[in-house]
């Protein structure tokens, strides 16, 4: 499994991820966060699938961190 954030198929619910929210697409600061939900229908984005995390926050993957089941 790639690590890149900008397929969907890779990104599934309970997976650890860094984002980047709205307000930081500037600076290109990551916050880390458990994927709650899956808010890109497309199969690729070329800025990262957008997801909402599960404490709320809403932003596009920059990298899978770790699945599920703890591998990555």
């Amino acid at each position: 499994m790639s690590t890149n954030g900008t397929i969907r198929a890779n990104i599934k619910p309970g997976m650890q991820v860094d984002i980047v929210l709205k307000q930081d697409q500037r600076t290109g600061r990551t916050t880390r966060g458990i994927v709650k939900d899956l808010l890109t229908n497309s199969p690729q984005h070329p800025h990262g699938i957008k997801v909402r995390l599960a404490d709320g926050q809403v932003g596009r993957v920059k990298q899978i961190v770790q699945s599920p089941d703890g591998s990555l």
